[in-house]
């Protein structure tokens, strides 16, 4: 399938810590430094993922010049050492174990960027499945302009509703070479990869695309791919991609490595993946905030509000994409027209009660989507509203660990 690239990737060699090595996606536990803090102190000296990303935690409290150049220069100390071993016309195969008891199974392999589009109207084979918020990339740009690898958080579903592309080849898992196998730290759980041949799985997927995927939606569709998480991610690199591909020849652009970002597939059909709402917690709002809330949103459902010592239940519309815009919007206004305020977007009740017991604001529990709505529903009314939906809780966020030159 052309949408899927051939690119070496990369993983650590043999006799590195991965436990270490792999940490979780950036935008988890973003007003939770005692994660992070907690997480610095376990990897220590070693080689980590941590030592190369930019946790999202730190964007409010720093301009973040010194700490990119820090990971690129830490990116390219990791290639000059030879830490990398590469994995050449082939995919990874991997099962992701979760704390919450929960696995997973996907593919990690490089997508054509020319193939994705977040701006509505979509005909595009990779969509994106909530609202992209551009003032959100150029920081990240910062960062991958910079740099000579990418490492993915970025995770793509199929909707493939038979089970015919990626759990046949986890049968036969015995028959490939084993990569990896090792637990994940700070309560990630365990995760196995395996190597498979590039090709044969670019065939599986033509015939899913040319076959499936054509008519599955009631009209000829070429609607093969939905962001499930990362949708910022992806819009960063194809807008670097974007940028340099100016200065290249046509011939270039054919096989330029920027061209492809690298992603992990999974089926939204599997048992392990799982919609959690994200939360919302605004900070120093007060009890006019739920007034606001309870005036300006209506509807048949009900969602639980509080902070500040205020426990209530809001009206929200039944249709849950439909409430989830609804708030949003409402929250939007109400920032708006309070400077003092301002919004984060928590995974997991657990966290949204943390974060509200250490800081003054109102938290809303917000409205849970049915994972089954996702295609149809992108499909025929374009992204949803920005996060919406979460795929699991905070610990079972994807954690970075495969990476690829770009």
């Amino acid at each position: 399938m052309k949408t899927l690239g051939n690119y070496p990737i990369l993983i650590p060699k043999k006799g590195t810590d991965m436990t270490k090595w792999s940490v979780v996606s950036c935008d988890q536990y973003t007003s939770e430094m005692e994660y992070w803090d907690k997480l610095y102190k376990e990897v220590g000296d070693a080689p980590s993922t941590l030592k190369i990303i930019f946790p999202e935690v730190f964007l409010p409290l720093e301009e973040g010049t010194e700490r990119i150049k820090k990971i690129n220069e830490t990116m390219t100390k990791y290639i000059e050492s030879g830490l990398f071993e590469e994995i050449k016309d082939s995919y990874i195969l991997i099962k992701r174990d979760t704390c919450l008891g929960h696995s997973r199974l996907g593919l990690v392999a490089p997508v054509d960027l020319e193939d994705y589009s977040f701006i509505q109207p979509c005909s595009s084979v990779i969509r994106s499945t909530e609202d992209v918020v551009r003032d959100r990339i150029p920081p990240r740009l910062k960062i991958r302009r910079g740099a000579p690898i990418e490492l993915p958080h970025i995770i793509l579903l199929i909707d493939d509703r038979k089970k015919e592309v990626i759990e046949p080849l986890w049968e036969e898992r015995d028959n490939f070479e084993k990569l990896y196998d090792f637990d994940l730290n700070m309560n990630g759980g365990h995760i196995v990869g395996y190597k498979v041949v590039a090709k044969r799985v670019q065939g599986i997927f033509e015939n899913y695309a040319n076959n499936t995927v054509k008519n599955l939606y009631g009209k000829e569709s070429n609607f093969v791919f939905a962001v499930g998480d990362g949708n910022h991610s992806l819009a960063t690199a194809q807008a670097y991609w974007n940028e340099i591909k100016e200065d290249l020849t046509e011939e270039e652009r054919k096989t330029h490595p920027a061209r492809f970002a690298l992603c992990e597939i999974e089926n939204l059909h599997s048992e392990g993946i799982l919609f959690e709402p994200i939360h919302r917690f605004i900070f120093n709002a007060d009890r006019d905030f739920i007034d606001y809330l309870s005036i300006n949103l209506k509807g048949d459902a009900k969602v639980r509000v509080f902070g500040n010592g205020e426990h209530r239940e809001i009206n929200v519309d039944s249709n849950s994409a439909k409430a989830i815009a609804d708030i949003q919007k409402v929250v939007d206004s109400y920032i708006k027209e309070n400077n003092a305020c301002s919004v984060d977007y928590v995974h997991g009740e657990e966290s949204l009660n943390s974060v509200s017991k250490n800081n003054k604001g109102i938290a809303i529990y917000m409205p849970k989507l049915e994972k089954e709505d996702l295609f149809g529903y992108v499909q025929d009314n374009g992204t949803l509203c920005r996060k919406s939906f979460s795929m699991g809780e905070a610990d079972e966020k994807r954690f970075y660990l495969e990476a690829k030159r770009i």
